[in-house]
């Protein structure tokens, strides 16, 4: 299990692509290319399909739940196991700090553990209906589930999609970002070894232009679960409407970071540049637009600036690096052009913005302040170490700004006023929002969003029940 893992994995075994593709991997870090990665084509998209219909059909839809229990046991066991080899892959794959990609490796074997305890706590309903006899409902699982995950979290998002489908009793077939695919054919590797059948978690990485439609539209599959950018997920939706396939979108992010001036403001603008600069920025959750009460808005500014200056933005090996690299050249050229938009239009450029160092995609966390609601850099999700800062004057007129957003993820609200946070808790439109604190995942919580943010839930129980079809049954006197 110490070679990287380069080619599909279907049917339980590491397989060559049917017409010999491969793609490059880079290290943001260095700019070097790590491994060359198999690219899967529509043919092998159509064989994996295939597969985890069969190991579907014969055998794993029908286990019991304690055998399914057992198996995502044993998967979580060796991830942890192997949480050390994930976070390496993270680091090298994608340029995460290696800190936080342990972080996330253990995250995702903590959904292993949640969802294999959760089959046994899956349950129905008995129905007193008005006419006598029985009636029950039954969760059943839908088939082949197609999961689509982003290269900003690779691990974690590919485990919190297949481990409820897993756990409903779903196959699965996970295509990874191209750019990212190491842990997610990692994964599909150690649960075979843990006693998942062959065929029920098939790996496909490669192109999204190249196999995004045939997995989509193929007619086997009966449920797409997908996490990225809004524009791919609308195409997503627009093709499965003609299957009437099941769909989960969790897709971009705008979010607001409310402070009011009774909060802790010293704590408050401590730790809110971790809100929007982890991961450097690449995060659909990441609250970029700060509103900040007037009187608060110089000390909040003061403190901020100072705490992102003090950020380590280093090479993701080290144990110290706080902020590593973009992932590409192209994502690092596409936040320098809304910080040079923000600064032809004269806005003020409080720190950042520049490149650092000779190798590597690294561009320094960037504030910028005297922004105008109809910027592009305050509008739209940048993907990237850049957060725009205003004051407000009127709590209302805040809210209405906070929600004139085509997205509605998350955010946070700092306030000691506890009528406050719930009043404005409840009028911000967000699938997601956190008082005093910016933690918007929660294992056991319900993960999504509002308006061009998405359709349906990860995470929780709420993950479980969109694995599944709900079935009534009526049984007569």
């Amino acid at each position: 299990m110490n070679e990287l893992p380069t080619q599909l994995f279907i049917n339980g075994e590491f397989r060559k692509p049917a017409k010999g593709k491969s793609m490059p991997l880079v290290n943001p870090a260095t700019e070097e290319t790590i491994v060359e990665v198999a690219a899967a084509t529509g043919e092998d998209v159509n064989s994996a399909i295939e597969g985890a219909h069969r190991a579907y059909r014969q055998g794993w839809r029908d286990l019991t739940p304690g055998e399914r229990t057992e198996i995502l046991f044993n998967i979580a066991r060796l991830l942890r196991e192997n949480c050390e080899r994930i976070a390496q892959l993270e680091c090298q794959n994608v340029g995460k700090p290696i800190s936080d990609a342990r972080d996330e490796a253990g995250l995702g074997a903590r959904v292993f553990e949640y969802y294999a305890g959760a089959i046994t706590k899956f349950t129905g309903q008995t129905i007193p209906v008005s006419r006598g006899g029985f009636d029950f409902t039954l969760r059943q699982p839908m088939g082949v589930v197609a999961a689509i995950v982003p290269w900003n979290f690779p691990f974690p998002i590919a485990c919190w999609k297949v481990a409820p489908a897993l756990a409903a009793g779903n196959s699965v077939v996970l295509k990874p970002a191209s750019q990212s695919p190491l842990t997610a054919l990692l994964l599909g590797q150690i649960a075979h070894q843990a006693g998942l059948p062959p065929g029920v978690l098939q790996v496909l990485p490669g192109s999204g232009q190249e196999i995004g439609d045939v997995l989509v539209t193929h007619p086997l599959v009966r449920k797409i679960s997908f996490t990225g950018s809004t524009a791919i997920g609308s195409r997503i939706m627009e093709l499965a409407s003609r299957g009437l396939k099941r769909i989960s979108l969790e897709l971009g992010g705008k979010s607001p970071n409310i402070v009011f001036a009774d909060s802790d403001l010293d704590r408050a603008a401590t730790l809110s540049p971790m809100s929007v600069f982890a991961n450097t920025g690449q995060d659909c959750c990441a609250r970029s637009r700060v509103f900040v009460e007037r009187s608060a808005f110089d000390r909040f500014v003061e403190v901020f600036t100072a705490a992102t200056q003090q950020l380590r933005v280093e090479n993701p090996t080290g144990e110290t690096c706080q902020i590593g690299p973009l992932v590409s050249a192209g994502q690092r050229n596409v936040v320098e052009e809304f910080v040079s938009s923000a600064r032809d239009l004269g806005r003020k450029i409080v720190t950042g913005g520049d490149r650092l160092f000779d190798k590597g995609y690294y561009l320094k966390p960037t504030v910028i302040l005297q922004v105008e609601p109809n910027d592009r850099v305050w509008r739209e999700e940048i993907f990237g170490p850049v957060v725009c800062i205003r004051p407000f004057d009127d709590e209302a007129a805040m809210i209405e700004e906070v929600n004139d957003s085509p997205y509605g993820l998350s955010g946070s609200l700092w306030t000691n006023d506890l009528r406050r946070a719930l009043r404005v808790a409840r009028r911000v439109e967000s699938g997601v929002l956190s008082i005093n604190s910016h933690s918007s995942l929660h294992v056991e919580a319900p993960f999504g969003g509002f308006k061009q943010s998405g359709l349906g839930r990860d995470l929780g129980m709420s993950a479980m029940e969109g694995y599944t079809e709900l079935k009534n049954v009526y049984v007569a006197e």
